[in-house]
C-alpha cells in the first residue's frame, strides 16, 4: 500500500525536483492536502464513533475535539444496549421545545449542534445515559517514520491515493511557482474527487434503490444518467 515514502518519491520524480528544500516542504504539502480532502470528501472512510455520557440535568454533550461533522446521535439503552436515534434540529428549536433543560427531564428525542465541540440534547435524560456519536474527522496525519507516534499510511494514502497525489502536486506547483501547470493538476484533482464522490454514492445504495443522502433522504440523482 502507498505510504509517506511512496508519495514523497512520486512527488520528487514527477516534479523532477530532488532539492533538499523541496523535500523539506513535502510534509506541508501533505498536511494541506489532507485538510482539503477532509472537506471535499463525503464517504464512510472518514467516519468515526465515540461513546460519551449525558448526565441528569445537563443537556450539553461534549464532542471529540477533532469533530468536523456530526452524522448521527444515538441513545444507548443501559438495559438492552439498543440504540435509539435522535432527530437533528436547530439549537433554537431545541431550547423552544424544552426550555427548562436543567430542571425538567424526559426521554431524549432531539439533538442540535451547539458549538464546534458540543451538542445539545433534549429532553434532558431522567438518568445518566450513554450517547453514541457518529462523526467525521480527519484521519491521523500522514508522516514519515520519525517516531513511534506517527503513521506512515492512512485512509487517504491507501484508498484515495490519486486525489492525495494530485492535491500535493497542486501545492508543489504553487511552491515552485509553476503557474502554467496549476490548472492541469487542479483538473486532475477534481476528476479524482468526482470519482471518489461517485464511489460514495454507490456505497449508499443497493442495486434496486436510489442513492441515499448522508442526511437520510434520497439524492436528486437521475438513475442511469449520473
Amino acid at each position: 500500500m502507498p505510504n509517506f515514502s511512496f508519495l514523497k518519491n512520486d512527488l520528487v520524480n514527477t516534479t523532477e525536483n530532488d532539492s533538499t528544500e523541496f523535500e523539506n516542504q513535502i510534509s506541508f504539502f501533505v498536511e494541506k492536502t489532507e485538510n482539503r480532502l477532509t472537506n471535499d470528501l463525503d464517504d464512510f472512510g472518514l467516519d468515526f464513533f465515540t461513546t460519551v455520557s449525558c448526565c441528569i440535568g445537563n443537556p450539553i454533550v461534549s464532542l471529540p475535539v477533532d469533530t468536523k461533522i456530526v452524522r448521527n446521535v444515538n441513545v444507548i439503552s443501559s438495559a438492552s444496549s439498543n440504540r435509539t436515534s435522535l432527530l437533528q434540529r436547530t439549537y433554537e428549536y431545541a431550547i423552544d421545545y424544552w426550555p427548562h433543560a436543567s430542571s425538567s427531564v424526559g426521554d431524549p428525542r432531539y439533538y442540535s449542534r451547539k458549538t464546534n465541540t458540543a451538542i445539545y440534547i433534549v429532553p434532558t435524560p431522567a438518568s445518566a445515559v450513554d450517547i453514541e456519536v457518529q462523526y467525521v474527522r480527519r484521519p491521523l496525519g500522514l508522516a514519515s517514520a520519525t517516531g513511534t507516534s506517527v503513521t506512515t499510511s492512512n485512509y487517504f494514502s491507501e484508498d484515495c491515493y490519486n486525489a492525495l497525489f494530485y492535491g500535493c502536486m497542486i501545492e508543489a506547483t504553487m511552491y515552485m511557482k509553476s503557474w502554467g501547470d496549476l490548472p492541469v493538476w487542479e483538473a486532475q484533482y477534481q476528476n479524482a474527487i468526482n470519482q471518489l464522490r461517485n464511489q460514495a454514492r454507490r456505497t449508499r445504495q443497493d442495486d434496486m434503490a436510489q442513492a441515499a443522502s448522508p442526511a437520510g433522504s434520497p439524492d436528486t440523482v437521475i438513475m442511469g444518467s449520473t
